[in-house]
């Protein structure tokens, strides 16, 4: 009975190895992090929060938005968009069919929602929905992420990977090849214009006040980079800011004109180590979900200047009152969070 175990595991040792990776990945270095320290020192200013529950059962309220009237909208999970008025209850609007991301009101009081299934949705107040736009040059999106407004329309929008879809995120880490991409969508004439690709998992999406550039994020580079939409370098892309000590998700300007930086958590300091094996890479790619390491919750967010300088970092080390952190966006009575998984959103008053 030994040896037919040990024959039996070598033969799955030897089948495991043999086997097709779904991946054909590169070598990545990753930047060396920014130490925790000064204005990113660790504290734990996020476990005093306001913790604001979301229905049972519903969970990962990823992004926040607030409507004319002050009501509070967000997309869960499940794929359902709930909205909670001061002194009432959440109420379901509407399903989209996949997973809402990224939400903001447009001026006529719209919900836009970058859905990482469906695309760049639209929702009226009665929680009418419709498709904007889901595929550029006749393919579709891989995951569209986040969303945000310009003063004349225009919606910029991530599609984290072009390769990859909300499914395989643990894929598109270990790949190394950047395929996400930012959009410009004009609601008038329905027009889409590229305005960078070759981006490692872009994320969450922020129009300067000044609406000459756009910032994304890009998760899986410890980085946020500026493009650039007019002047003498429009077109351009430069690095913002880099050497991140986490994972930057989502990104909103606040009315100081300064950025407000959801963190995911920490870096996963076990790809960090892989990244610059391929071959390895390519075998872990072969292991199901269910044996990817977890993180520890960690809950994490910055603000940072139009220079890119930090100005300072609020955490809940052991992910108490928040964890994964996915959207921070200001009000003028605080500040809004979002989450992945959890049941719950968060708000910071000051």
């Amino acid at each position: 009975m030994i040896k037919l175990g040990l024959s039996a595991i070598m033969a799955f040792v030897i089948l495991f190895f043999v086997w097709p990776s779904p991946i054909d990945s590169v070598a990545v270095q990753p930047s060396e992090p920014l130490p925790m320290t000064g204005a990113l020192a660790a504290n734990d200013r996020l476990q005093s929060i306001q913790v604001i529950p979301l229905p049972k059962g519903q969970r990962g309220g990823e992004d926040v938005a607030l409507d004319a009237n002050g009501c509070l909208h967000t997309g869960t999970e499940s794929g359902h968009i709930l909205r909670q008025c001061a002194g009432a209850d959440w109420q379901v609007l509407a399903h989209t069919s996949g997973r809402p991301l990224g939400l903001h009101f447009d001026v006529q009081g719209n919900l836009i929602i970058a859905d990482a299934a469906k695309g760049l949705l639209s929702m009226t107040p009665s929680g009418e929905l419709s498709v904007l736009v889901d595929h550029y040059q006749g393919e579709r999106f891989g995951f569209v992420d986040d969303v945000d407004i310009g003063a004349d329309g225009t919606m910029y929008f991530s599609d984290a990977s072009s390769r990859y879809t909300i499914d395989d995120i643990v894929l598109d880490v270990l790949d190394g090849r950047p395929s996400g991409r930012l959009f410009a969508y004009q609601p008038n004439d329905n027009s889409l214009t590229l305005l960078a690709d070759g981006l490692a998992f872009a994320n969450g999406v922020a129009v300067a006040a000044d609406q000459h550039y756009v910032l994304v994020n890009e998760t899986f580079r410890y980085q946020i980079s500026r493009v650039w939409l007019s002047g003498e370098r429009a077109g351009e892309r430069e690095i913002l800011l880099d050497q991140l000590p986490g994972m930057p998700d989502g990104i909103a300007r606040a009315p100081d004109g300064t950025y407000w930086v959801a963190m995911y958590g920490l870096r996963p300091e076990l790809v960090d180590r892989v990244h610059s094996y391929p071959w390895l890479k390519n075998q872990l790619a072969k292991l199901p979900d269910w044996l990817a390491p977890i993180p520890k919750p960690y809950g994490f967010i910055l603000q940072i200047n139009s220079d890119g300088d930090i100005l300072q970092s609020l955490h809940d080390r052991a992910g108490v009152a928040i964890g994964e952190v996915t959207s921070v966006q200001p009000e003028v009575d605080g500040l809004y969070l979002g989450t992945l998984h959890m049941g719950r959103l968060g708000k910071v008053t000051f």
